[in-house]
């Protein structure tokens, strides 16, 4: 990866190498309470620094001057606080975006995609996540259906490198419309095969994968179509249970405190429930009620997920354990049997139980 020179001006030119993954997730699930908060607008540009911003988004719609528009501009996004409207309002910039991205459908299956396109699409992703994000531009996003063009990515498989960073990328995307509370957000992805992938992507992702994939399903969850959505059926309650469950017996051997604080979250909002809160109650895995996840919470920034446990199992029936949940004291060797529900089978359940009836949606 290449290195650069820093610069005085937030609009001087940067590597070709591809936007940090790292920050694709940190910057989607921000650890912020509910993740609500957001950094403060950069400062407004100079009319040199815009025109320079109004010159590459022109170059956009130049195919011979793409690629290199495509790099400056996703490296510059979050210093120009009006990139997506100036994106959005070009003659021909959308148009563009998404003939990158749909060049490279041939490249999915059989799997055949390499680092370079991968990095090109994945910067023409990090542009339509700034008309994603901004409140000027998100409705069009949605009404446009432009967040469809980005599932084929998410339906992918492939463990390699470039089809991981695309599957992230394309997350952050539909992370950055769920971020914001907007029930016609959820209402739209509803009525698409969102929740299908992200849950499949939880099951099967990388650790970075999982973690947006399970913070856009719980922002859905967190509204009330998206919780009636899950519960609408046993079979699809113990379905997404057993993807939770599966990612709790993960999470016992790979850490990941972040992660683990979303799918804590997803448990408590499925409390709100009567019918899966009765699931909950024979079906929550053994270890996080025997402060099997102690150790790993050990930081202040921990402290919401503790709560959010605490507050899981007292909801649940069981206050003696929820006081005793505290990183000070050892688990409690006055547990009950395990009652996790079996775990084999989960893709089939899933596609079976989350794709049913997607046509009441539509």
């Amino acid at each position: 990866m290449s290195t650069v020179s820093s610069s005085t001006s937030p609009l001087s030119s940067s590597a070709t190498s591809p936007i940090n993954q790292q920050q694709i997730s940190s910057n989607i699930t921000n650890d912020t309470g509910d993740f609500s908060q957001n950094q403060p607008p950069p400062p407004p540009l100079d009319k040199e620094s815009l025109q320079l911003i109004y010159s590459l988004v022109k170059d956009l719609t130049i195919p011979e001057k793409r690629e290199n528009a495509l790099v400056d501009l996703s490296k510059k996004r979050e210093a120009v606080p009006d990139l997506a409207p100036i994106l959005l309002n070009s003659f021909g910039t959308i148009a563009a975006l998404l003939q990158e991205i749909v060049s490279i459908y041939p490249l999915l299956s059989p799997p055949k995609l390499k680092a370079l396109p991968s990095n090109r699409v994945c910067n023409a992703l990090a542009l339509l996540q700034c008309v994603a994000s901004h409140p000027d531009t998100r409705t069009y996003f949605l009404h446009s259906h432009i967040p469809l063009f980005l599932y084929p990515f998410l339906n992918t498989s492939s463990k390699n490198r470039p089809f991981e960073y695309l599957r992230l990328t394309s997350l952050g995307v539909i992370g950055a419309l769920v971020k914001v509370d907007d029930s016609t957000v959820i209402d739209f992805l509803l009525s698409t095969e969102i929740m299908t992938l992200c849950v499949r992507i939880m099951e099967t992702g990388s650790e970075l994968s999982k973690t947006v994939a399970t913070f856009i399903v719980q922002k859905i969850l967190l509204d009330d179509m998206g919780l009636n959505y899950i519960c609408v059926s046993n079979e699809r309650i113990m379905a997404f249970l057993s993807v939770l469950a599966n990612m709790i017996q993960q999470l016992i051997d790979q850490s990941s405190p972040r992660l683990l604080k979303h799918v804590i979250r997803c448990y408590l909002r499925l409390t709100d429930n009567p019918k899966s809160k009765e699931s909950l109650r024979q079906f929550l895995p053994e270890s996080l009620k025997n402060g099997t996840f102690n150790s790993h919470l050990k930081d202040e920034k921990d402290f919401t997920t503790k709560r959010w446990l605490s507050q899981l199992l007292f909801l649940l029936g069981d206050p003696s354990q929820a006081n005793a949940f505290n990183p000070n004291l050892n688990p409690s060797i006055n547990t009950p049997p395990n009652l996790s529900a079996p775990l084999s089978n989960i893709s089939a359940a899933i596609n079976q139980s989350l794709s049913r009836n997607l046509n009441m949606h539509n």
